[in-house]
């Protein structure tokens, strides 16, 4: 394939504490998520200052991105859009118009398939090219990476800096705790996505050479009477903790950066109960910039240009399908 440009594209996030809310308005529009957990929500972020880390991350992978591309002499500029704010993703393609791009390759920072984390997004890209109109570029986006080995090197790699960061005695018998973004049942029964991190993690798991271990979910917005993937990293925690397990490793393997979802729910919520029951913690960083994920990130758009990439029984036309029924679409309302 002749691709002239990269996209990558991301879920967004305030920078400052007035753009909190539009942003927060954004996210759930058509959701009928109710003002009080907007506003429940919005405390996390003027916690950290009203400041998502999540677009700077995206700005550190794309210098890293554009330095790795140019080692291998590709010469494709790097374009950057958001799904929920600002640069917007409509905004970049506008752009990318402007510049006489024709045909990019999209780099979507999930590593799963689901509705949210891969189909949504392509949506998102084809109401950018329709709000841009005639002569917007074509896009295609590379597929899901949860089990590329450069993705599984970087996540195995943070976990054992981890593990090392426990004081020796408990390094041996700690238990890995990986964590996702939960999702409806009813979402997640149409799509790859818990299969998919189970076979990430027994990966990680391997690599390290370790058997205790296992997948948990965090960041649950749904309503009580809403079933969603489980179990929550809290209650695991303390069932781990009537367990007797002295040490945990939590390894955020559903996020490629430490967001907001990682720094209030992981770094925050989980440390301060596992501190109230006397379990150790430690957490492994994401894959952020790790040269083993920027190079599979490199690797996964090769991929594309040498037309592969597109694979049967996976990323077709009628994959992950959007929820039946409104309000079942989880409100992932911070990043």
């Amino acid at each position: 394939m002749n691709y002239d440009a990269v996209l990558v594209v991301s879920f967004g996030g305030p920078e400052k504490p007035e753009d909190v809310m539009p942003f927060l308005e954004n996210v759930t529009r058509g959701r009928n998520v109710p003002r009080e957990r907007l506003e429940e929500v919005a405390q996390h972020y003027y916690h950290f200052g009203g400041r998502s880390p999540i677009n700077d991350q995206t700005r550190a992978l794309i210098a890293a991105l554009r330095d790795e591309l140019a080692r291998h002499n590709l010469h494709l500029p790097v374009y950057w859009g958001n799904r929920n704010w600002h640069p917007m993703l409509a905004d970049t393609v506008r752009q990318m118009k402007e510049d006489g791009v024709q045909r990019a390759v999209a780099f979507v920072s999930s590593a799963f398939s689901s509705y949210s984390g891969c189909r949504q997004y392509k949506e998102n890209i084809a109401q950018a090219q329709a709000q841009v109109g005639q002569g917007a570029p074509r896009i295609d986006k590379i597929r899901v990476f949860y089990n590329h080995p450069g993705f599984v090197h970087a996540v195995s790699d943070h976990s054992r800096q981890a593990i090392t960061a426990l004081p020796e005695e408990l390094r041996e018998e700690a238990q890995l705790v990986f964590t996702a973004h939960s999702i409806p049942l009813a979402m997640a029964k149409t799509c790859r996505y818990e299969s998919q991190l189970l076979e990430a993690c027994a990966a990680v798991a391997t690599q390290l050479n370790r058997s205790r271990w296992r997948l948990v979910y965090q960041s649950r917005s749904g309503p009580p009477s809403q079933p969603w993937l489980g179990p929550d990293i809290l209650d695991a925690l303390r069932e781990m903790h009537r367990q007797q397990v002295k040490a945990v490793v939590v390894v955020p393997i559903g996020f490629v950066s430490d967001h907001m979802e990682v720094l209030y729910d992981l770094d925050t919520e989980a440390r301060a109960l596992c501190d109230e029951l006397g379990l150790v913690m430690t957490r492994a960083a994401s894959v952020g910039t790790h040269p083993s994920f920027v190079a599979m990130v490199r690797e996964l758009i090769e991929e594309r240009i040498r037309g592969e990439g597109v694979l049967p029984g996976l990323c077709h036309a009628e994959c992950c399908p959007p929820p039946a029924a409104p309000g079942i679409r989880p409100a992932q309302v911070y990043s």
